[in-house]
């Protein structure tokens, strides 16, 4: 048998109490295939370096897939299941000690094509990739709802994602859940939205066997109090993660990871924010470096500032302006 992968090395430690900023756990999320579409890899650039109006091909995106791999500074690849097989055929997971992962469901709250317009509305549960195929190349995958407070919407999603576990389970998946705050506002009379939400994951999760529920979380991050509260309620079954969101500064990038590991994340699943970094490797090795040896992020954005000048990469931005924190959550936990 051989031996666990870092991933699940990492997680044991976790679960026991053991962890150090080491076991850290990094998912780097290029799966927005699934949601963007084309646009999800970004515009080609002109001789100037501006942006067109044409597209960059997927191996764009692949390409920096197999550099991330190569890199080994993630634990988790997250990918639709087309790369996913791409990657396993190309032989890109052959010895290495990153996890694969498939993005199993894509709700319609994750259909941001150029043009759509479902982000006004409440997630449609629906999922594309069949767990039979994304068996041979991954035995994990992301699973993702989204609580509303509306019975009928809220009803529908556990539903589905009862029986998606069924499903995985019979099929020999792991998952992990994604918890997506909506694209609007949602009334929680009484309280905030992140208490509300933590409510509900709690709630939804109580019943649900070990052998059944997913190995850890991911959500957006909601701030000091709301990460807390969730990260210490329960930590050797509710392993809490942070999602990215859209790609702002460096500043902000480094300071949410940051703050989440202060407060008791122990998983960041990024996408935009790794992959429209000026280096994708560069700036993981930043993150991984900034909680190793605990740097300020002001400090470790500039370092990945110098790195990059170094390394003949021209930075998106001045230093002056990486270095903003424009993200109102992270000002406030700050």
């Amino acid at each position: 048998m051989s031996s666990p992968k870092r991933l699940d090395q990492k997680l044991a430690r976790i679960e026991k109490g053991d962890y150090t900023p080491s076991d850290f756990i990094i998912a780097d999320a290029k799966d927005a295939d699934m949601a963007g579409g084309i646009a999800a890899n970004g515009p080609r650039l002109d001789a100037s370096g501006q942006p067109t109006s044409m597209m960059r091909p997927m191996q764009v995106y692949r390409d920096d897939m197999v550099a991330m791999i190569q890199s080994d500074l993630v634990d988790i690849m997250l990918t639709s299941l087309s790369s996913a097989e791409y990657l396993s055929s190309a032989g890109h997971f052959a010895g290495s000690d990153i996890t694969p992962t498939v993005r199993l469901n894509d709700g319609s709250d994750i259909w941001l094509m150029r043009g759509a317009d479902y982000k006004r509305l409440p997630c449609q549960p629906f999922r594309t990739a069949r767990l039979d195929r994304v068996r041979p190349v991954a035995d994990l995958g992301l699973y993702a709802i989204t609580f509303y407070n509306d019975l009928e919407k809220d009803y529908r999603t556990l539903e589905a994602y009862a029986q998606f576990r069924d499903e995985a389970n019979a099929a020999g998946i792991r998952h992990f859940l994604e918890v997506f705050n909506p694209h609007f506002d949602v009334a929680t009379p009484g309280t905030d939205f992140a208490s509300y939400n933590n409510d509900a994951i709690v709630r939804t999760l109580a019943g649900v066997s070990r052998l059944d529920g997913p190995i850890f979380l991911k959500m957006a991050y909601n701030g000091p109090h709301a990460t807390e509260e969730l990260a210490s309620y329960d930590p050797s079954r509710l392993i809490v993660g942070i999602l990215g969101g859209a790609f702002s500064t460096t500043r902000d990038t480094l300071e949410m990871v940051k703050q989440a590991e202060r407060y008791g994340a122990r998983v960041a699943l990024f996408g935009r924010r790794i992959f429209f970094a000026e280096s994708s490797t560069g700036i993981v090795r930043t993150m991984r470096r900034m909680l190793e040896e605990d740097i300020s992020s002001e400090e470790s954005c500039k370092t990945y500032y110098d790195e990059l000048l170094k390394a003949g990469i021209k930075p998106k931005l001045s230093l002056a302006e990486d270095l903003e924190l424009t993200d109102p959550v992270l000002k406030a936990g700050f």
